[in-house]
C-alpha cells in the first residue's frame, strides 16, 4: 500500500512540474536586468530552455557564428566595366525580392491545383486490430465457475467519397484560385519591374556621385590656381595679406569638398550593390554614363501615354483580376445554398473473435461493428444532401462576397486613377527635368566663361578676389546643377517607364 501511495505522489509531482505555467519560466526573471540565454557549444541559443539573468555585461545577446556566414558573392572582371543593363542581369539573379516573388507564384500556383483537386474522388484505406481477454467467476445452473478467455480480431475498409454535382461551387472556387495565381504572377513581374527600376536609379545616382567629385576636383584645381595668383599678386605687392588668406581658405573649402564628394560617391556605390542584392563588399567598376543624350524626343504627348499604358501596368492588372475573383467567389457563396449530390462507396473485411458491439471510428471513417467471424462486404450509396438551415451563416458569408466584389471594383477605379495621376505626374517630371538639364547646360557654360574671364583679370591686377571668389562659387555650383539636372533626367525617364508597365529591361 505505502508503495503505491509513493508511486501516485510521484505521478502526481510529476504532472505538476508538466503544467502549462511553468513556461513562463523560459521568460526573463526580472524587467530590470539583463538576460543570457542558453547557448550551445557552438554558441547557438537553444529554445524552450531557461536562461540565466546576469547583473552585469549589458543587454546583449551571444554571437552565433552560424549566421554571420554570408552567400558566396558572384565574381567579376576585375578590368571590365559593367553597363547598366548588365548589373540589372546580375540583380534579377541575386535580388532576394524577386526569388521571393518566384516562390510565392509557385505556392499560389499550387493552392489553384488543390481547389481543381476537390472534381476527383476521395479514396481512403483504413485498417484497425485488436485482443480482448476475460477473467472472472460465471453461474450457472447453481454452479459456480471461472471463465478465462481471449480473443483477437482486425477489420479492414476502403472507402470511396465522390461529390458529383454541386451547382458550380466548386468550378467559382477553382476560377478564384486561377485569379489568386494570376495576380501573384502579376506580382512576380511587379517585382522584376521594381528591381529593375531601383538599380536603375541607384545607377544613375551612382553616376551623378562620380560626377560631383569630378566637379569637386576641378573646383580644387581651381582654388588652388586662385591661390596661387593671390599669393603671387602679394609677392608682387600688388595684393594684400587679406586677398591671400582669402584664396587659402576657398582652396581649403574645396578640399572639403572633394572629402564629401568622396565619402557621397561611395555611399552611392554601397547603395547601387544594395540595389542588386549583393554584399557591399563588393568590387566592380560601374561604366560610365555621361555619354547618353538627352532630347525633347524623350517625351510622349500624356494623353498617348495613357492610352498606350494603362492596361499594362501591373496594379491595375493585378486589381482587375482581384475583382474577378472576388465575383467568383460570390458565385462560389450563392452556390453553397443549393443541394448536392455525392456517392460513398466501401469495401471491409474483419475477421477474429472479439465479442464487441462497435468500435470507435478511425480519422472521417464511420464506427466498425460486430467484430464476430470473418466476412467480406461492400456497398455503393448516392445521395442528395440539402442545405436547410444554418442560423444565418450561409447568407451572412453571401453578404460578405458581395461587399468584397463591390470593394474590388472600387479599387481597381481607384488603382486606375491613380495609374492616371503617376503617369501624368512623372510625363510632367520628365519634360521639366529635360528643360532644366537644358538650361544647367546654358549656366554652366556662362558661368565657366565668367571664371575664366575673373581669373584672367585677377592675374593682370584688374579683377578683385571677391569677384573671382564668387565667379568660382557660381562654377562650382553650376556645375553641380547640370550634373544633378543630367541625372534627374535619367531617373524620371526610368520613373515613366515604371508609371507606364513599360519597364521590362534596362533603359535605352
Amino acid at each position: 500500500m505505502r508503495r503505491l501511495e509513493g508511486a501516485i505522489a510521484f505521478l502526481w509531482s510529476l504532472l505538476l512540474a508538466g503544467c502549462a505555467t511553468s513556461a513562463v519560466d523560459m521568460a526573463p526573471e526580472r524587467p530590470d536586468r539583463p538576460w543570457t540565454p542558453a547557448v550551445t557549444a557552438d554558441g547557438e541559443m537553444i529554445a524552450g530552455e531557461r536562461g540565466v539573468s546576469a547583473a552585469k555585461g549589458g543587454y546583449l545577446l551571444p554571437a552565433n557564428p552560424a549566421i554571420s556566414v554570408m552567400p558566396a558573392a558572384p565574381t567579376f572582371d576585375p578590368i571590365k566595366e559593367y553597363s547598366l543593363s548588365e548589373l540589372i542581369d546580375l540583380a534579377e539573379s541575386r535580388n532576394p525580392t524577386t526569388r521571393i516573388a518566384w516562390n510565392d507564384a509557385r505556392r499560389v500556383a499550387l493552392a489553384a491545383g488543390i481547389a481543381q483537386s476537390a472534381y476527383l474522388p476521395r479514396i481512403t484505406a483504413s485498417a484497425i486490430g485488436g485482443h480482448q481477454s476475460s477473467s472472472g467467476p460465471e453461474t450457472a445452473l447453481g454452479a459456480s465457475f471461472n471463465n478465462n478467455g481471449s480473443a483477437s480480431g482486425s477489420v479492414s475498409a476502403v472507402t470511396l467519397q465522390w461529390l458529383l454535382f454541386d451547382f458550380g461551387e466548386r468550378g467559382a472556387v477553382v476560377d478564384a484560385a486561377k485569379q489568386a495565381s494570376l495576380i501573384s504572377n502579376i506580382a512576380f513581374t511587379a517585382a522584376h519591374q521594381q528591381v529593375i527600376y531601383a538599380v536603375t536609379q541607384a545607377f544613375y545616382a551612382h553616376a551623378a556621385a562620380k560626377a560631383r567629385f569630378a566637379t569637386a576636383a576641378q573646383s580644387q584645381k581651381n582654388a588652388k590656381a586662385v591661390q596661387a595668383a593671390a599669393e603671387d599678386r602679394y609677392k608682387r605687392g600688388t595684393g594684400t595679406v587679406i586677398e591671400a588668406a582669402q584664396a587659402k581658405q576657398g582652396t581649403a573649402q574645396a578640399n572639403l569638398a572633394v572629402i564629401q564628394t568622396t565619402g557621397g560617391a561611395q555611399d552611392a556605390y554601397f547603395g547601387l550593390l544594395t540595389a542588386m542584392g549583393i554584399s557591399p563588399l563588393t568590387k566592380i567598376r560601374i561604366a560610365d554614363v555621361s555619354g547618353r543624350r538627352l532630347t525633347p524626343s524623350m517625351t510622349t504627348p500624356v494623353e498617348t501615354l495613357i492610352a498606350q499604358s494603362l492596361s499594362r501596368r501591373p496594379d491595375v492588372q493585378s486589381a482587375y483580376a482581384a475583382q474577378k475573383a472576388s465575383l467568383a467567389i460570390v458565385r462560389a457563396s450563392e452556390a453553397e445554398f443549393m443541394p448536392k449530390v455525392f456517392l460513398l462507396a466501401n469495401g471491409t473485411y474483419n475477421s477474429g473473435g472479439l465479442q464487441v458491439t462497435a468500435l470507435p471510428s478511425a480519422g472521417q471513417q464511420p464506427p466498425t461493428v460486430n467484430i464476430n467471424g470473418s466476412n467480406l462486404g461492400g456497398s455503393v450509396f448516392a445521395g442528395v444532401t440539402i442545405p436547410l438551415y444554418d442560423g444565418g451563416t450561409r447568407a451572412a458569408a453571401l453578404g460578405q462576397a458581395r461587399a468584397e466584389a463591390d470593394s474590388a471594383e472600387a479599387r481597381l477605379t481607384r488603382v486606375q486613377e491613380e495609374a492616371v495621376r503617376q503617369i501624368v505626374l512623372a510625363e510632367n517630371t520628365l519634360r521639366t527635368g529635360l528643360s532644366a538639364y537644358s538650361a544647367a547646360q546654358s549656366l554652366a557654360t556662362a558661368a565657366r566663361t565668367t571664371f575664366d574671364a575673373a581669373l584672367a583679370a585677377y592675374r593682370s591686377g584688374v579683377g578683385s578676389i571677391t569677384d573671382l571668389t564668387l565667379a568660382q562659387t557660381q562654377l562650382l555650383q553650376a556645375q553641380n546643377a547640370s550634373t544633378d539636372a543630367y541625372s534627374a533626367a535619367l531617373t524620371s525617364a526610368a520613373t515613366l517607364a515604371l508609371a507606364t508597365g513599360a519597364l521590362g529591361a534596362a533603359p535605352r
